[in-house]
């Protein structure tokens, strides 16, 4: 099958925008270095290419067609990625970044922001850190406001990303000491509507997956209270509450021993929550793999040794993924 050759190169696309800048051809030869009848006969080079008018002569000061206008619109963008390719293959040549933006989900970052910035400070100029919501982030990132993200959701169903497994963990129930645990989804029911039961908000994605454990066994718990963060929830099971939660999400929040609470296995089904840093495809060369290395690394020797210590009874379910 024979390739389609565009109907127009980057230059003649800047020639087009000096012109639609400056108003006139004159003008925009001026601006460009180059003379009025060179810039009159890429714009009619352009035009019969195209196969329609890109101005229209007829009135002072020359004014876009509506097919010039849908062309500005398209050529402005593509020149600005243009440029933006330019940029990145010189940062890629000098083995430095100018500007990387990162959002982490905020149930990782006492984890590993302390790698992040160890980490970046070699290879990037200007980091900007966004933490938040997995949601916001996604977001973002498609919408090219982000460059990385770490991630709860891998955006599976979305094509042009790169994906690097991170770590895996268990959900837990969490609740008062000395409170002995469900042992069946019959008990569970009973569990959650006996005590307050504290949410993570379906702003989250920690928050959908623990409806969808719900919806699956069929539970009905009546909606009290809700919090994006994980400080939230830890705050809301101190004063009695309890609630379905990740060992990332108690260490983010400040969990230790003295605070009167303890975790339990869910006593019916399993399910496990990944965590993977997601970037857009071929922008970054190596850095994204470089970067997944190195927060793996401090997974390994750092957070899941202390995760452990808090959670001994869930340590063979917390996995550094490769």
């Amino acid at each position: 099958m024979a390739l389609h050759v565009p109907p127009f190169d980057f230059s003649a696309l800047n020639v087009f925008l000096a012109v639609c800048d400056n108003g006139s051809m004159a003008a925009a030869g001026r601006m460009l270095g180059i003379t009025q009848p060179a810039v009159s006969q890429t714009i009619a080079d352009l035009e019969k290419r195209v196969g329609t008018q890109l101005f229209d002569r007829g009135v002072r000061p020359m004014a876009l067609t509506t097919a010039g206008t849908v062309l500005r619109q398209y050529a402005t963008g593509l020149m600005v990625e243009m440029r933006q390719i330019a940029a990145r293959l010189q940062e890629m040549q000098s083995g430095r970044v100018h500007l990387l933006r990162i959002g982490v989900v905020d149930s990782l970052s006492r984890a590993v922001m302390g790698e992040v910035s160890s980490f970046m400070r070699a290879r990037v100029d200007r980091l900007v850190v966004h933490a938040g919501l997995t949601e916001s982030h996604a977001a973002a990132l498609l919408s090219r406001q982000i460059d990385f993200i770490l991630s709860v959701d891998d955006l599976e169903d979305i094509a042009d990303l790169e994906r690097w497994p991170l770590f895996e963990e268990p959900y837990m129930l969490l609740c008062p000491a000395g409170v002995s645990p469900p042992a069946s989804a019959a008990d569970l029911a009973a569990f959650f509507t006996e005590r307050p039961f504290v949410r993570f908000s379906l702003r989250s994605r920690t928050g959908n997956e623990i409806e969808r454990y719900l919806r699956r066994l069929k539970l009905d718990i009546p909606h009290g209270q809700e919090f994006d963060r994980p400080e939230g929830v830890l705050a809301a099971c101190r004063l009695g509450g309890v609630a379905i939660t990740t060992p990332l999400c108690l260490y983010e929040a400040g969990f230790d021993g003295h605070c009167g609470l303890t975790c339990h296995r869910l006593p019916v089904g399993t399910f496990r929550r990944r965590l993977t840093l997601v970037a857009r495809r071929r922008e970054f060369g190596r850095l994204p793999l470089d970067f997944a290395k190195s927060l793996r690394t401090v997974l390994m020797e750092q957070t899941r040794g202390e995760l452990a210590g808090y959670f001994p009874a869930f340590a063979d379910q917390m996995d550094v993924l490769s």
